[in-house]
């Protein structure tokens, strides 16, 4: 069962700055260029890299649906809703890090975590 909850989806550019660590050209789809990403996501995983102590490597942000099913993504991916995040491990600590943060979505693979805000995006429309 998904939980429902509010997250801010910003459509993104390659160029956008995103935080003090992050760029738009991160999280975008390699295969067309678009994006949107959950403001919350990139926040938490500011968190990750202070807690970390170094830079992270984002492997794979938002995925449009043929770049998902081109990597063998599942077809109901959190990277089609902006709210996921392949990072490199760069610390054998990171799942702990990660933990203690609070994602709720977390996979461990061999040479990255996979972290997600495991709730449905609610994206609010003004004007």
């Amino acid at each position: 069962m998904r939980m429902t909850r509010r997250v801010t989806l910003i459509r993104i550019h390659p160029d956008d700055e995103l935080s003090p660590h992050f760029k738009g050209a991160e999280f975008v789809c390699p295969h067309c260029g678009a994006g949107v990403i959950a403001y919350e996501l990139v926040m938490m995983l500011e968190r990750l890299r202070a807690k970390v102590g170094k830079p992270l490597r984002i492997n794979s942000g938002y995925r449009c649906p043929e770049h998902n099913k081109a990597v063998g993504g599942r077809p109901d991916s959190y990277h089609l809703l902006g709210v996921a995040a392949d990072v490199a491990k760069v610390d054998p600590r990171m799942v702990d890090y990660a933990l203690e943060i609070g994602f709720p979505g977390i996979i461990e693979y061999d040479n990255f975590i996979h972290l997600d805000l495991r709730f449905i995006p609610y994206l609010q429309r003004r004007g």
